[in-house]
């Protein structure tokens, strides 16, 4: 397998996260009462963005000379760690609530994530990486703000003294 850059190495980790959140927006989606809802909806849209950040992640790997199946193979990685920790928080007695709260610490380490990539990619000055995190980032800040908004608001309705 190649050596991967920093760079490289960085881009894998949101590529494996990304694939990582699709699936994490449909395991939560599963634990809702109501899949129509806005809630519901608002998973699915994040699953389709989620998506298409791992293509477009992906199709830049591809640009990366002879890196492309190094870097997916770490990005496999990645989502592999990201599931087991889905497995570990969410169980089967979870509820929306637990899957909200699970999602607003994914997504706050993918904000993380992204932030780092485009602070490596400063020095690197690659045009590629600076879209692909002009791209993700702000979708991924909205998911962030939505899936804590979210879970607020399944927190307001719990009783504070049910066992």
């Amino acid at each position: 397998m190649a050596d991967l850059t920093t760079l490289e190495e960085k881009l894998a980790e949101v590529t494996g996260l990304a694939a990582a959140a699709a699936d994490a927006t449909k395991k939560v989606e599963g634990l809702l009462e109501d899949d129509q809802s806005e809630i519901a909806q608002a998973l699915r849209k994040m699953r389709e963005e989620a998506e298409e950040t791992e293509r477009r992640c992906e199709e830049v790997a591809g640009e990366r000379d002879g890196k492309k199946t190094a870097i997916l193979d770490k990005a496999a990685e990645t989502k592999k760690e990201g599931k087991a920790f889905l497995e570990i928080y969410l169980d089967e007695e979870s509820d929306e609530l637990d899957g909200f709260e699970f999602l607003t610490m994914a997504e706050a380490g993918e904000v993380g994530h992204w932030k780092i990539l485009g602070k490596v990619n400063e020095k690197a000055g690659e045009e590629s990486i600076q879209q692909l995190v002009d791209f993700a980032l702000p979708i991924q800040e909205r998911h962030e703000s939505e899936v804590r908004e979210i879970s607020l608001a399944l927190a307001a309705e719990e009783d504070p003294d049910e066992e």
